[in-house]
């Protein structure tokens, strides 16, 4: 495994969940160093993150899940991390994936835990919404993604050294891959599990319209290939 390993969980008003989730980190990868990001949580996130990570990145006001990985992955790479993993907080990710997601960087630069969503437990909006966006976004980066909205991922500290991507919001995510894969990084896939019911702050028409725009934005290199 790849080491100096940081961990980074961007939180939203998940109170419920969070603490939990970076217990589980914790457990199935002992020896990593947690950063927490409370983007302007209303409720008792903050101190739940204060109890349980190693660091605690903190906003006064909401400023959207990329300006939070933004300021985790600029703390990662002062402190010297040779890897960062990042897993949402919302409860949607099992943590038992987190080692072989990381261990998945000794074949690739990226790795993605990849979720089935083919069943019926998963919104039928959410698996097409999810299917048309990794389409668009393996034809524009060229890559192999097949879950861009994933954000429980893995990546060797060069990567956030060379891709400045851009957007604070879940754009953000889309835009790196894209950057990442035009930069020459390479990307795996790993099956995790999927796990729906607890709330997801991804506003379906907002969010959604954020990544067709950057999508857009890069279609120039599919024109081009």
């Amino acid at each position: 495994m790849i080491e100096p390993l940081v961990t980074i969980v961007p939180a939203y008003n998940a109170e419920k969940t969070a603490g939990r989730i970076v217990k589980d980190v914790k457990r199935h990868l002992p020896k990593t160093f947690v950063i927490g990001v409370d983007d302007g949580s209303t409720d008792d996130t903050r101190s739940v993150l204060r109890s349980t990570c190693d660091e605690v990145i903190e906003f006064d006001k909401n400023q959207g899940k990329g300006a939070a990985l933004r300021a985790a992955f600029k703390s990662a790479v002062d402190k010297g991390a040779a890897a960062v993993l990042t897993i949402d907080s919302d409860g949607q990710h099992d943590a038992a994936f987190a080692p072989a997601i990381v261990n998945a960087l000794n074949d690739a630069d990226i790795v993605i835990g990849t979720r089935d969503l083919s069943g019926k437990s998963v919104p039928k909006h959410r698996r097409i919404a999810n299917a048309i966006s990794s389409a668009a976004t393996r034809a524009v980066s060229g890559g192999k993604v097949r879950d861009s909205q994933s954000g429980y991922r893995a990546m060797k500290i060069e990567v956030l050294k060379k891709v400045d991507a851009v957007g604070d919001r879940y754009e953000f995510e889309t835009d790196f891959i894209i950057r990442a894969a035009r930069a020459g990084f390479t990307t795996k896939n790993v099956p995790i599990s999927t796990i729906y019911g607890s709330p997801s702050y991804f506003r379906e028409f907002r969010d959604a319209w954020l990544v067709i725009k950057v999508l857009w934005r890069h279609k120039a290199g599919v024109l081009k290939r």
